[in-house]
């Protein structure tokens, strides 16, 4: 009895499973067939997108002429519920055109019947190089990518600004080069982009003026040979600017675009004299500044003015026995170190402002290191005596718990001072009073905004008012160039509070 129940049920689901069965086999048959079915239609579009956001235009941000762009990319959508033959898809400027297409991994400027599958999409992928046309002023490079379907012409505009520029580069095969001694200063009236490392000859002096702009491709820099100078004459208004050569949006605040990662973007020699740096902006390379030994005892090898260094992959601002005088600087977000004064040597800091905030990788090196020897490649220990490291009306900051190490062996000299500074940095670190004069520890300078360089002060900050007179006589105005003096309470650091 049983049985024939459990039969009968049985045979009753085959009975209402076989319809549902063969009707779902149909309707799958049906609209698979569907899309293999070529949409033919004069009405059928084609939809565009960068990333998510649909468009009619592909902007490729400021390239140097001879210099190609980075990679931009458009997604080319089927939106049909059947596949789409596109009969042609090819860049409006031909072979002549300044931009470069990749049509689904395909690099050419034209390609016929590109099928995309029902709710499917291809990718494009777009370059550009601009060519030099002997003008000072930005130029806008237009063309388009054509997309003929059905009889129906569709397309997206491509848009870039191209600049021209005066251009340095090493002989082939070679990576070091001497720039002509007739070179006497750099241009103003376009960009100079350089390639390799180029030097000023020893007992030539290279100025670059207000305004200058100096671009590096990757692994490139400038340098001052033995006895040789460099004199950057930036103003408040018309700073000189070191970076690298990528202009498009996302190198903006990329790090290590240019110069060495052991080796100064901007690099003096030993020997190299009277160097000066004044109101300049260098960024986003590996060690924005080096200064190595004396040189000329009797004069700073480099004096160091209104500058800001950040956004380095490796030091800021690395001085190794060296005499350096630094004033109104600022040195922020360096992934290891933002200052340091290395193998002893004379260091003069007033009124310099140190924020390191650097959180595009984990950073465990204190932002400040002042030492006095090092280890040569016999293993063996060379003192070389710290005469002066003087911190006056300065900030020591940054997102690690300390942010100054003092690195003393005491068979050389190991003279240092931080005068009315703020600093981060474990109490024990004051051995002695005289080395610390009137300096707050870590309490919070807080600087506006970290994330965008901005290390000006809050109204409620604990540096405003509490510098010492006489350091601040001898640099008046600040980095703005705002009288520091007037009230008789100068601030902390680089910037005045307003």
């Amino acid at each position: 009895m049983n049985t024939k129940i459990n039969l009968s049920i049985f045979q009753f689901s085959n009975f209402l499973i076989f319809p549902i069965f063969s009707t779902l086999l149909i309707f799958i048959s049906l609209s698979s067939c569907k899309k293999d079915t070529v949409n033919t239609s004069s009405s059928a579009k084609l939809e565009f997108y960068r990333g998510a956001v649909q468009t009619d235009t592909i902007i490729l941000d400021t390239v140097f002429t001879t210099i190609g762009s980075i990679t931009e990319w458009l997604t080319v959508k089927n939106p049909s519920d059947q596949k789409i033959i596109v009969s042609k898809i090819y860049l409006a400027g031909g072979n002549n055109s300044n931009f470069r297409i990749n049509i689904d991994g395909d690099p050419v400027n034209s390609k016929q019947d590109v099928e995309i599958a029902a709710n499917d999409s291809l990718f494009i992928f777009i370059e550009v190089t601009v060519d030099p046309n002997g003008k000072n002023t930005p130029m806008i490079i237009t063309d388009s990518i054509v997309f003929e379907t059905n009889g129906n012409v569709q397309d997206v505009q491509l848009v870039a600004w191209g600049q021209d520029a005066y251009f340095y580069a090493p002989a082939p095969g070679e990576f070091f080069y001497p720039l002509d001694v007739s070179l006497t200063s750099l241009p103003t009236d376009k960009p100079n982009v350089f390639y390799g490392y180029a030097y000023v000859q020893a007992g030539s002096t290279l100025t670059i003026p207000a305004g200058a702009q100096l671009y590096f491709h990757a692994y490139s820099g400038i340098a001052a040979d033995s006895a040789a100078t460099i004199l950057v004459q930036g103003t408040k208004d018309n700073p000189v600017t070191f970076q690298g050569d990528r202009l498009e949006e996302y190198y903006e605040d990329v790090a290590g675009q240019w110069g060495y990662p052991l080796f100064g973007g901007i690099y003096l020699y030993p020997g190299s004299v009277n160097n000066q740096i004044d109101y300049a902006i260098i960024k986003n390379g590996y060690i924005g500044v080096e200064a190595d030994t004396l040189g000329n005892s009797s004069n700073p090898t480099l004096t160091i003015n209104n500058t800001i260094i950040k956004n380095m992959a490796n030091i800021g601002l690395l001085a190794q026995g060296t005499k350096l005088k630094a004033t109104n600087c600022v040195v922020a977000n360096c992934a290891k170190y933002a200052v340091v004064c290395n193998i002893g040597g004379d260091y003069d800091f007033l009124h310099c402002t140190v924020g390191n905030y650097w959180g595009e990788s984990t950073r465990s090196t204190p932002s400040v290191v002042i030492n006095n020897y090092y280890e040569d490649v016999n293993k063996n220990i060379q003192i070389r005596d710290l005469t002066n490291a003087y911190f006056g009306n300065c900030i020591i900051y940054g997102n690690l718990e300390g942010e100054l190490v003092l690195d003393e062996n005491k068979k050389g000299a190991f003279n240092y001072t931080f005068d009315h500074c703020l600093i981060k940095a474990d109490t024990s670190i004051h051995t002695s009073l005289s080395n610390f004069v009137s300096v707050i520890t870590n309490k919070d300078p807080k600087f506006k905004d970290v994330s965008k360089y901005d290390l000006t002060l809050e109204s409620n900050s604990p540096a405003i008012n509490v510098g010492d007179i006489s350091i601040a006589n001898t640099v008046p105005t600040d980095i703005l160039g705002i009288d520091r003096i007037i009230n008789g309470s100068p601030d902390l650091g680089a910037y005045e509070a307003q």
